[in-house]
């Protein structure tokens, strides 16, 4: 690993303490600025590492950009912020759906993996519901499906030989919606980003590392 991708980790890791440090104590400016550092050196990780290369390299790239996009739009507390950014992060899911199809999916695994997914998937959507505007009833539903989806590809590509870093980033990336989920719409009493904005910027940083060539497929 060499000290470039060294230092933008480390940045991610340094801004995403920030933002919860700036969350707890409200203060919304730093929160904003450093969502925005975390979300740029994502992007840039990919860069470095050589997103640009590969098939499977620049779907990921175009996941982490649509994400970049949807941590904007997150930013802003108005209804129409969170559906730009529902939908930023949908196509960042299709994106990493598609890059994990590429690299190619053993279907034994992915079945194995869409029983447990589906379930909790179920679960979640039942409990959100009383919570959820009807207006954003469906949406979310959709949303809730292509991420669900999005894991169970991931765990497909382990099963021919993909590195770890892609199922535990997709599964990281799916719990940190849910906390994103939870805080939007139940409001539960424990601020659930102090678990879920780690959870969701060590899944970028996983994704990210994952487009490196050491990690390539014969098919990129």
């Amino acid at each position: 690993m060499t000290q470039k991708t060294k230092l933008t980790i480390g940045i991610v890791a340094a801004a995403t303490v920030t933002m919860i440090a700036a969350r707890l104590l409200d203060v919304g400016w730093l929160q904003i600025a450093a969502k925005m550092t975390a979300s740029t050196a994502f992007v840039t990780l990919a860069l470095i590492l050589g997103a640009t290369q590969s098939r499977y390299g620049r779907l990921v790239l175009t996941g982490l950009a649509l994400s970049w996009c949807g941590d904007l739009f997150l930013a802003g507390s108005s209804e129409r912020c969170f559906q730009f950014g529902l939908g930023s992060f949908l196509l960042a899911h299709i994106a990493y759906t598609s890059a994990f199809v590429i690299r190619g999916i053993k279907i034994n695994w992915a079945l194995g993996a869409l029983l447990p997914v589906a379930v909790l998937s179920v679960g979640s959507a039942l409990w959100l519901a009383p919570f959820v505007p009807a207006g954003l009833a469906i949406p979310v539903n959709v949303y809730t499906a292509v991420i669900s989806l999005m894991v169970v590809a991931a765990c497909g590509t382990r099963g021919l030989g993909a590195p770890f870093l892609i199922p535990i980033g997709a599964v990281l990336f799916y719990f940190s919606d849910l906390s994103v989920a939870a805080g939007q719409f139940a409001q539960t009493d424990f601020p659930n980003y102090v678990w879920g904005l780690p959870f969701y910027f060590s899944a970028q940083v996983l994704l990210a590392l994952s487009v490196h060539k050491t990690f390539a497929s014969s098919d990129d």
